[in-house]
């Protein structure tokens, strides 16, 4: 078994970066519709399950209603989100795992398969900017610890 999770912010504070511009309406909006196009992509790869971690329950229900797994964040911030999804997947003894911030821009079901396809343990998709990391997928999932 595989899985990819997404790690969501609270709908209150998400795009905090975007205050000067956004209103919190427009920013919670911004960030589900950034969501529902990765799920889009994520819930079209076979064999791969999909997994949202938030503690924002508006996100867990719009997971839950497109298909994918709600899993209540137990302790945020990201780097514990992540952890939690990274500590399942151990518990499951999955394949692979992977994370994918869900608001990486043009994410498709291509480009996904593509990644998961790639051969090697480890397959990074830095930012833009190079100052981050849009993509970590690993086979197993404790190839290499995550830092995020």
């Amino acid at each position: 078994m595989r899985a990819i999770a997404l790690p969501v912010k609270s709908l209150d504070e998400a795009k905090g970066r975007l205050a000067p511009v956004l209103s919190p309406l427009e920013r919670a909006a911004l960030t589900l519709a950034m969501l529902e196009d990765v799920l889009d992509a994520t819930l079209l790869l076979p064999g791969w399950e999909t997994w949202v971690v938030s503690p924002d329950e508006s996100v867990l229900e719009v997971a839950a209603g497109r298909g994918a797994t709600p899993m209540p964040e137990e302790q945020p911030p990201l780097a514990q989100a992540i952890r939690q999804a990274e500590d399942e997947a151990l518990s499951r003894d999955l394949d692979a795992f992977a994370v994918l911030l869900p608001d990486t821009p043009l994410v498709t079901a291509a480009a996904l398969t593509r990644a998961i396809h790639t051969l090697g343990p480890v397959v990074l998709a830095p930012a833009v900017d190079e100052a981050g990391t849009n993509l970590l997928l690993r086979r197993p999932p404790i190839a290499i610890p995550s830092s995020f």
